[in-house]
């Protein structure tokens, strides 16, 4: 058995899953099973329809089982999104793999248990994903900026002073790599910053191919427009999945959004996005 500890709007999740759902599938008539663990991170993952949507649309295809109270994660000791568990037929953990990375001794590890649990037809060979999107590893040469969340809580590399109470925000002249900044009149909250007026923003000076923010509306079924500029200008070729090559974009969902992916040579930049309406919750930033 295969345990996988994920949360849907884990960008370090979803680079392995097109491993985890290829082995589930390489290996089912071998009589692997796959079990996914949703232990949700922030609130809106605790949704069972925001949880089912994106099972859907990431085409995860192995059962699930919904741990909103962190009880499974906390009976296997676990503290990581991703993380791998490969059980023997006898129940007994053998393997673990924590975050990205480590696929070869994964696939081997499968293979060694289904050898010893007697499965037909085990073959050697190693699989290899071709993946798109969300999937596609980072450029890890290239990649020097870090996750970074926007409530006080686990906030970090901002270029103003955060507080718990509303409050109206500039960006500076100048921002320092890897230096984040609001604009507007925003809420900073222990795990969110929200945005109080139309006309928003958040800029951020970063280094990576990709760059990615976990957002919200402010409530289902509605959205807020938003608008991406790469050092001052739309983004053209170096658009993400989710925005458009003169950067117009819309936030209708609660998830990860990517919003650049260069094409060209990587130096440092300054990312802006912003909203046209106000409500819209921001989390984290990640890159890849």
């Amino acid at each position: 058995m295969l345990v996988d500890f994920w949360t849907y709007t884990c960008i370090n999740w979803l680079r392995t899953l097109a491993y985890v759902r290829g082995w589930a599938e390489k290996y089912e008539d071998r009589e692997l099973i796959v079990i996914g663990v949703h232990t949700p991170e922030f609130p809106f993952e605790q949704d069972v329809d925001n949880v089912r949507r994106a099972a859907e649309e990431l085409n995860v295809p192995y059962p699930i089982a919904l741990d909103p109270d962190y009880e499974v994660w906390r009976a296997f000791g676990n503290r990581y999104w991703p993380a791998i568990y490969l059980a023997d037929a006898e129940g007994r953990i053998r393997h673990h793999q924590f975050g990205e990375g480590g696929y070869d001794d994964c696939e081997r590890g499968v293979q060694q248990l289904l050898r010893e649990a007697g499965a037909d037809g085990n073959a050697d060979d190693l699989f290899s994903p071709a993946p798109t999107g969300f999937e596609v590893q980072a450029d890890w040469t290239n990649l020097r900026s870090p996750e970074t969340y926007l409530g006080y809580a686990q906030g970090q590399n901002f270029a103003f002073r955060q507080g718990a109470e509303p409050g109206t925000y500039a960006v500076p002249e100048m921002l320092m790599l890897n230096q984040c900044a609001l604009d507007g009149a925003w809420t900073i909250d222990s795990g969110v910053a929200s945005l109080n007026d139309p006309e928003g923003s958040i800029a951020f000076r970063f280094h990576a191919r990709d760059v990615h923010l976990v957002m919200s509306p402010p409530a289902p079924k509605t959205s807020v427009p938003f608008r991406v500029l790469v050092d001052g200008r739309p983004p053209g070729d170096a658009h993400g999945l989710d925005v458009a090559a003169d950067g117009s974009g819309t936030l209708s969902e609660q998830r990860l959004y990517q919003l650049v992916r260069q094409r060209g040579p990587i130096g440092d930049r300054t990312f802006e996005i912003t909203f046209l309406a106000a409500g819209a919750q921001a989390y984290v930033f990640t890159f890849g």
